[in-house]
């Protein structure tokens, strides 16, 4: 079974990309109004419109530290617990934060299926215990 610090370590993983991802979506905003009529042009204005919007980089870098994070608690945790356990509670981190930035109100079957999401998370932890 993996360490407790493994298991830790994935938890904050699955926080830094819950949490980010909703922030990168909003601080993406705008680049609707990029156009350009030609491929190469529209994709490096886009480019350059991310890259230089703190409110998408800042979020980007700490999604990417998540992901550093990651691969190397991936060398001392079985992949079996690792990638379901990351991905669920990624899922439930970003509608969380969604929710308190204001992106959608909450329905009862939201509530349903994270709390679905974590009863499976659990099941898969015990299982591999």
């Amino acid at each position: 079974m993996d360490s407790v610090g493994g298991v830790l370590s994935l938890i904050i993983v699955a926080f830094l990309w819950g949490v980010t991802n909703p922030l990168m979506g909003k601080g993406s905003s705008g680049i609707q109004r990029v156009e350009h009529a030609n491929f190469l042009v529209q994709f490096g204005s886009e480019l350059k419109f991310l890259l230089l919007n703190w409110k998408f980089v800042l979020p980007f870098l700490v999604n990417q530290c998540g992901s550093i994070l990651f691969y190397f608690t991936l060398s001392s945790t079985e992949l079996s617990v690792a990638v379901p356990l990351t991905n669920g509670l990624t899922f439930l981190f970003t509608s969380v934060a969604g929710q308190c930035l204001g992106e959608h109100p909450a329905s009862p079957r939201t509530f349903v299926g994270m709390a679905c999401v974590l009863l499976g998370v659990v099941l898969c932890l015990t299982d591999k215990m």
